[in-house]
């Protein structure tokens, strides 16, 4: 059986009938409202336990954040690993040539000169995705 975050939740979304799109794809907005708000449920109850745990309670929050998120990506036809490979990409850019990193002084990592942003809009055509300005310029019934 595969661990890959993907995987597991394709197996849940098929075996209970839910939105799985093999293709980048906007959906309908009460569908997308409802993914949003799963997103937050799970991420309000991230925060309720991160400061004060315990960490079994904070690890199975973290996970559940991750698989609605995977879920979210399903039910819009995104391969989210591909995306975030491209973040990662562009995060490991902010690590100047010399080694040195910026941080603020609450010690989050800050973009330096050599940072290159994330071309997500890239990976999603890659994966099929045509945008919906350059769809309706290709197709003027649409």
């Amino acid at each position: 059986m595969s661990t890959s975050p993907a995987d597991l939740v394709r197996e849940f979304h098929l075996a209970f009938g839910l939105d799985a799109r093999t293709r980048p794809t906007e959906v309908d907005p009460e569908l997308a409202a409802h993914r949003g708000e799963l997103l937050a449920e799970e991420a309000a109850e991230v925060a309720e336990v991160a400061v004060d745990g315990p960490l079994d309670k904070l690890a199975h929050e973290l996970a559940d954040v991750v698989y609605v998120a995977y879920g979210t990506a399903l039910v819009h036809g995104i391969d989210l690993d591909q995306v975030i490979a491209e973040i990662h990409r562009a995060n490991m850019s902010k690590l100047g040539p010399d080694g040195q990193v910026d941080r603020r002084a609450d010690g989050k990592v800050l973009k330096g000169e050599h940072y290159r942003a994330p071309d997500v809009s890239s990976v999603l055509r890659g994966q099929g995705w045509i945008p919906a300005a350059r769809r309706a310029a290709s197709d003027p019934g649409a």
